[in-house]
């Protein structure tokens, strides 16, 4: 009980309920709610059940334009944020399968529109793909959090999935004929591997492949420990919530490790030795838990490849694609 009521107080705007621990749960029936545009539980099973609308997406400025697509720049509605990001569009009739690419952690003081994983955005359209990129909240021209003060709230890319997710939705709506919605691949890199994941295990039937490209931990403790933890908020986090130790039904419902039974799409899973952001027994650890579950996991290693690849790259892409 203290534990929410301190967290009642820090987030005023925000009801917050404590998570059902893991073994209780199966991804339950969608139920009609009001529109949150934070969710006011954090888990897994919440996100999964909470109601979710992408709307008003629209088609902004070409921003490049060559002889194999146009680059665009987007707006949407995530639960009523504004949501910027990139749309990269194939020159043609189509209907082009939709990549949807998930980036990295960039600090957004300094992240610009469609930044993070242009070298992909652009190879993916060179090959007939339409790209989907979203800035997250906060990130570029995109709202902020809604919270008046996020600093002990540590949601595990809760709130980036639901505006990828809601992205997808958006356009599904629009109902562009040249892009086929219907069949959609998503690559998340470090960080956006983590949001790829919790979109997969909570929505599996969304995602027809996964590429995980040097992802971030699936135990949600693994990354809050590795960095977050070592900066302020992430004492008030701990103080707020607890550690792993003290409260474990906490960390286990916003991880989707808990919940990876629910996984249905393959996986192509990449990860360099000389990583020094992501360790690569974080991906060893993955690539053998979704072997022991039986899930479609092919596990790619480059030998001395850092955090984002350079020798392997053209190898990297060339995989994904077949995949």
């Amino acid at each position: 009980m203290k534990r929410i009521f301190i967290l009642s107080v820090l987030l005023t705007s925000c009801s917050w309920q404590s998570a059902t621990p893991p073994e209780e749960i199966a991804v339950p029936e969608k139920i009609e709610q009001a529109i949150e545009t934070f969710p006011s539980e954090i888990s897994i099973p919440y996100f999964a059940k909470m109601r979710l609308e992408g709307t008003e997406f629209t088609l902004g400025d070409a921003l490049a334009k060559n002889s194999s697509y146009t680059r665009y720049s987007i707006t949407y509605k995530s639960n009523g944020l504004l949501i910027s990001g990139i749309l990269n569009i194939p020159t043609g009739d189509g209907p082009f399968p939709l990549f949807v690419l998930n980036h990295g952690y960039i600090n957004p003081d300094v992240y610009t529109n469609g930044r993070g994983l242009k070298r992909e955005q652009d190879y993916l359209a060179k090959q007939g793909y339409a790209v989907l990129h979203s800035d997250y909240r906060g990130h570029a021209f995109s709202d902020p959090s809604p919270l008046p003060d996020d600093h002990a709230i540590y949601d595990a890319g809760l709130e980036y999935s639901m505006d990828v997710l809601n992205g997808i939705r958006a356009l599904q709506t629009a109902d562009f004929p040249q892009i086929d919605t219907e069949n959609i691949s998503m690559l998340g890199h470090s960080l956006g591997g983590g949001v790829t994941m919790n979109i997969a295990v909570a929505y599996p039937d969304v995602v027809d492949r996964i590429i995980l490209y040097a992802p971030v931990h699936t135990d949600a403790w693994e990354n809050f420990h590795r960095w977050r933890d070592k900066r302020e908020e992430g004492t008030l986090t701990t103080d707020t919530i607890g550690t792993r130790a003290s409260d474990p039904q906490f960390w286990d419902a916003i991880s989707s490790l808990a919940y990876l039974e629910n996984l249905t799409a393959p996986v192509l899973l990449f990860q360099g030795t000389n990583d020094s952001d992501v360790p690569k027994e974080w991906s060893d650890f993955l690539a053998a838990k979704l072997e022991s579950l039986g899930k479609d996991i092919t596990y790619v290693i480059y030998e001395g490849e850092k955090h984002e690849f350079i020798p392997k790259w053209n190898d990297f892409m060339k995989q994904a694609v077949n995949f």
